[in-house]
Parts: structure tokens; C-alpha cells; sequence
């Protein structure tokens, strides 16, 4: 009978054992998925790649972003949509996922739960339809952002739908987007999501032997107006998120693209 309490002990210890070593293990693989994280992809075009405000750029497979942990999502993500991409192909919506490859740790799926906010896509679903893979890629909970679902809907969906017309005419085009990360923005979920007043949409096509720029800044609420209304100069997206979207542009054609706001280039 004096032998039970020593077999507790040892079952103890073995469960602890177990546990650190499950622990230690789980604390490697996220280690190597954040180093692979900072590996930029061979079919990342990071020559188009914007600065990062806040020093932490994480890379998968079929796009970029860049991770604000004060706000809890990517202040920008960054990704080459081609025309060989675009596809009508209907896969499995997956659960969405912690991306493991932000190293401060991203926020959870259920800061959304209940918040009256759907979880939108900065990268859209819709934009990787070209494998299994790269569609379940974008559910990862970096690539989220909290919106209206009118909005989500509506006005930035129709814009996403633009977008992917445009990629298709232009054989191609480099899309970077995300919300407008300020101070005292509303919050949702334990984590303190901010939820942005105005999301924004840069899109620079370079396929035809000619480079240009088109930028739109939309306030978080559904609107009928068309998609022109809404366009912008790069100039006023960076003053607005301290953002430097093309840098390794030539800085003369640099300054001349993004100080225009002219659309007469784009078809709408």
C-alpha cells in the first residue's frame, strides 16, 4: 500500500515529460515556420514590395504581408495577380487558421465570433482559385481584416471583381491592400482587433511595356457610387499610412506616378 504514492509520483513525472517534450517540439516547428516566413517565395515579385512600418514581413507562397501586432492584422498584404492565375475552379472553404509564421503571434479566428463583423479577406479567396493550396492560403487569420458585411459585400467586392478584369485585360498586375491602421480605432475581441475607418487598394500593372499606378481609399461602409469616385493618388494612401509602396522604382517615375490620381489609363 505505501507503494501508491511513489507510482503517482513516476506517473506524474512521466505525464510532465511528455508535456515539455510535446511542448518543446510544437515550440520547434513554429520556430522553423517563422524562419520560412522571412523566406521570400520564388513566385513573390519582391521588387513591388512596400515598406514595412513595422519591420515585420512575413512571406507565403502566393503573397507577402506585413504584420501590425498593435493592431492585430497585416497593414498591408502584397501579391501579383496574373492572368494565368484567375480561375472559376470552386474549392472547399476551409476553416480559417493562426498563421504560424507571425512571430509575435497572430490573432485568433475568434476575436470575430459574434462581433456583427465578417472575417475579409485582404488577399481574396477569389484571387487564388488557380490551386487547392493557394486558395487555402488565404484563410489564414493574417490575411483577415474585421468588415462590414456590406461593405465586404459590396463596394470592395466589386473592386476585387475590377481588379481580376483588369489582371486579365493587362496580362497581369501586383495588388497591394489592407486597412487603414491609426490610433483609437474601434476593437473587437480579446485580442482588440482594430476594425479600420477606410480600406485602401493599390494596383500597379507593368506588363505592357509601360508602368502604372492606380489607388483607391474607401471609407468602411457600402456605397452605390462607381469605383472612379473613389480613386486616389498613391501619394495620399502613403501620407495616410506612412507606407512607401514602390520603392525600388526610379524615384522620378516613382514621384510622377503617385502623385496622380488620373484614371483615363484604366478602363472602367
Amino acid at each position: 500500500m505505501k507503494r501508491k504514492p511513489i507510482y503517482t509520483i513516476i506517473a506524474v513525472i512521466i505525464v510532465i515529460g511528455i508535456y515539455s517534450y510535446e511542448h518543446f517540439l510544437n515550440s520547434e516547428a513554429k520556430a522553423e515556420v517563422v524562419k520560412e516566413g522571412e523566406t521570400i517565395k520564388e513566385n513573390t515579385n519582391h521588387y513591388f514590395l512596400p515598406t514595412s512600418t513595422t519591420g515585420h514581413v512575413v512571406h507565403h507562397q502566393n503573397y507577402s504581408l506585413s504584420y501590425s501586432e498593435p493592431h492585430e492584422q497585416a497593414e498591408w498584404v502584397a501579391y501579383e495577380l496574373k492572368a494565368s492565375h484567375l480561375s472559376s475552379t470552386n474549392h472547399k472553404r476551409p476553416y480559417f487558421e493562426i498563421d504560424e509564421a507571425v512571430k509575435t503571434g497572430a490573432a485568433h479566428w475568434r476575436n470575430y465570433k459574434n462581433s456583427g463583423y465578417d472575417r475579409g479577406h485582404l488577399c481574396p479567396a477569389a484571387d487564388r482559385r488557380f490551386t487547392q493550396e493557394a486558395h487555402d492560403e488565404t484563410f489564414l487569420t493574417s490575411n483577415i481584416s474585421p468588415q462590414e458585411h456590406k461593405f465586404n459585400a459590396g463596394v470592395w467586392n466589386r473592386l476585387e471583381q475590377k481588379t481580376r478584369y483588369w489582371a486579365k485585360k493587362n496580362d497581369g498586375v501586383f495588388v497591394v491592400t489592407g486597412g487603414v491602421l491609426e490610433d483609437n480605432l474601434k476593437s473587437i475581441g480579446d485580442e482588440e482587433v482594430s476594425v479600420p475607418n477606410q480600406f485602401y487598394k493599390v494596383i500597379l500593372d507593368h506588363t505592357k511595356g509601360e508602368i502604372k499606378m492606380l489607388a483607391f481609399l474607401m471609407d468602411h461602409k457600402d456605397s452605390d457610387l462607381p469605383l472612379y469616385q473613389f480613386v486616389v493618388s498613391v501619394d495620399e494612401v502613403e501620407r495616410l499610412t506612412g507606407i512607401d509602396f514602390f520603392p525600388e522604382l526610379d524615384d522620378a517615375l516613382e514621384d510622377k506616378l503617385e502623385a496622380s490620381s488620373s484614371y483615363k489609363s484604366w478602363s472602367f
